[in-house]
C-alpha cells in the first residue's frame, strides 16, 4: 500500500511539474514562460478527460491563471477563444466579460462600443449566475449595464463617446468648492 500511495504522489510530482514552472515564471514576473507551463498543464488535463475530474481544483486554477495572464497581457481574442473550453470553476463568463470590455474601449465608433459592452454586460451576467457572491462580477456587471444604457441613450451632436465620461458627464454638480473644514 505504502509503495502504491509513493509511486502514484511521483506520478503527481511529474503530472504537476508544468504548474510549479508557471508559478516560478509568475514570481519571474516573466508571463510568457508562464503562459507555456499553463499551456502544457491544460494539455495533458485535456489528452486525460479523467484527470480532469480526478484533480479538478488544479484543472480550474490552471484554467483560470491562464486566462488571467491572457488578459493582463492584453490577449483579449485568446481569452475569449480559451474561455471556451475552460471549467466553470474557472471563472470563464468573469474573464470574457472583461476582455470584452476592454475591447469596447478599444473602439472608436458608439455602435462598436455598444456591441462589445452589451456583450460583456451579457457575460458578467452570466458569471454572476455561477458566482452570486463575487464583488468583483457584480461591480462589472453594474458598471457594464450603464455604460450600455448610457450608449443607448442618443448623443449630443459632435460629441464623440467615451465611456468613462459618460458614467460621470460633466456638469453643475462638479464644479462646486470643496467643502470647507473647520476645527
Amino acid at each position: 500500500l505504502a509503495l502504491i500511495g509513493g509511486v502514484a504522489l511521483l506520478a503527481y510530482g511529474q503530472w504537476s511539474k508544468p504548474l510549479l514552472d508557471a508559478e516560478r515564471a509568475m514570481q519571474a514576473r516573466d508571463s510568457e514562460g508562464a503562459l507555456r507551463a499553463y499551456g502544457v498543464s491544460v494539455a495533458r488535463f485535456r489528452e486525460r478527460a479523467p484527470m480532469q475530474q480526478l484533480l479538478r481544483d488544479d484543472y480550474a486554477r490552471v484554467a483560470q491563471n491562464q486566462l488571467a495572464i491572457l488578459y493582463r497581457t492584453g490577449q483579449y481574442e485568446s481569452v475569449i477563444d480559451t474561455a471556451g473550453s475552460a471549467p466553470v470553476d474557472a471563472a470563464p463568463h468573469f474573464w470574457v466579460g472583461c476582455a470584452m470590455f476592454a475591447k469596447s474601449l478599444q473602439e472608436e465608433g458608439a455602435d462598436g462600443q455598444l456591441q462589445w459592452l452589451t456583450r460583456a454586460e451579457d457575460e458578467f451576467k452570466l458569471a454572476l449566475a455561477s458566482e452570486p457572491g463575487d464583488w468583483d462580477t457584480k461591480y462589472n456587471y453594474e458598471l457594464s449595464a450603464r455604460l450600455v444604457a448610457a450608449l443607448r441613450r442618443p448623443p449630443k451632436p459632435g460629441n464623440k463617446p467615451n465611456p468613462i465620461k459618460l458614467l460621470r458627464p460633466e456638469g453643475p454638480s462638479q464644479q462646486r468648492e470643496p467643502p470647507k473644514k473647520v476645527g
